[in-house]
């Protein structure tokens, strides 16, 4: 029998959307195929939360499953709109049928979708397609810069090669077309819909398609000027100091920050540290001014 999403997520009926994201995450988190390789159970747990969640979080599919519209497994229920004279009303309280908006007579939908054609000659909407499914999935902080392509664990222990574009952000989503769940009525699969996490860097924040960071540099390099080196996401180059540099001072690596079409810069802000601060020559010279 189909699930209940509530019961899957373990959250009330009168849940928030924020509450209902945050049980998801948690559970997706604490079950994802990486964390618990070779274990089948706990891929098909991961497997039933991410189609709760594909019901719950989405707040149409979450209305209709309220009014019994469709079931747990998103599936069409055929009893929407309640009973009438003489039998089953099909109808939804907008006018429309449950059976994905298809219009008409139910039964002959279903028949078209099955076998290519209706009791009436008209062809239907086609099979049903399988069901969507939501992963969530963290991606390193140079790959959402660069762009990458990286091996993915998918909830029943599947591998897929990813494409990561350059300048992806956390909350934006992938769609891989046809990884979702198999139709039961010989539609075409679902999608897997990859809800992206860029992992936070250490030395690299981004603002828009441009990079910040921080370099600590030598007084005596900050005074007289020279030549640094600078770790970028793409390897390492040589940023020009200026004499006369302070903390503060602010420089640009063009074409260095998020490699869209467009690439981003990257802003190097200069802090300058003492190589020793206990030097004896820089105490004098710091007595006599």
């Amino acid at each position: 029998m189909p699930l209940d999403p509530y019961t899957v997520l373990g959250v009330s009926r009168s849940a928030t959307e924020a509450e209902i994201k945050k049980a998801y995450r948690t559970k997706a988190k604490a079950l994802h195929p990486d964390q618990h390789k070779d274990d089948p159970k706990k891929a098909e747990e991961f497997k039933k939360v991410s189609a709760a969640y594909d019901i719950l979080g989405d707040a149409e599919k979450k209305a209709k499953f309220d009014r019994g519209e469709i079931d747990g497994d998103g599936n069409p229920t055929g009893f929407a709109g309640g009973a009438g004279p003489g039998g089953f009303r099909w109808q939804s309280s907008s006018g429309k049928s449950p059976f994905d908006g298809a219009q008409g007579d139910p039964f002959e939908d279903i028949l078209s979708g099955m076998f290519g054609g209706g009791s009436r000659g008209r062809r239907g909407p086609g099979p049903q397609k399988g069901r969507d499914v939501r992963y969530r999935v963290s991606v390193e902080f140079e790959d959402a810069v660069l762009g990458a392509r990286r091996r993915m664990t998918m909830a029943d222990g599947s591998a897929l090669d990813v494409n990561i574009p350059a300048g992806i952000d956390t909350g934006q989503t992938l769609r891989l077309k046809s990884q979702g769940q198999q139709s039961p009525y010989g539609g075409p699969p679902g999608d897997a819909l990859l809800e992206i996490e860029v992992k936070p860097s250490k030395l690299w924040e981004r603002d828009g398609n441009n990079l910040r960071m921080k370099l600590p540099i030598g007084l005596k390099t900050a005074v007289l000027g020279g030549s640094m080196d600078v770790r970028t996401p793409s390897g390492n180059v040589a940023l020009k100091v200026p004499a006369g540099s302070n903390t503060g001072t602010q420089l640009r690596l063009r074409g260095k920050g998020v490699q869209t079409s467009t690439p981003g810069d990257l802003y190097v802000r200069l802090e300058i540290v003492l190589d020793d601060p206990k030097d004896e020559g820089l105490r004098k010279w710091a007595e006599k001014s």
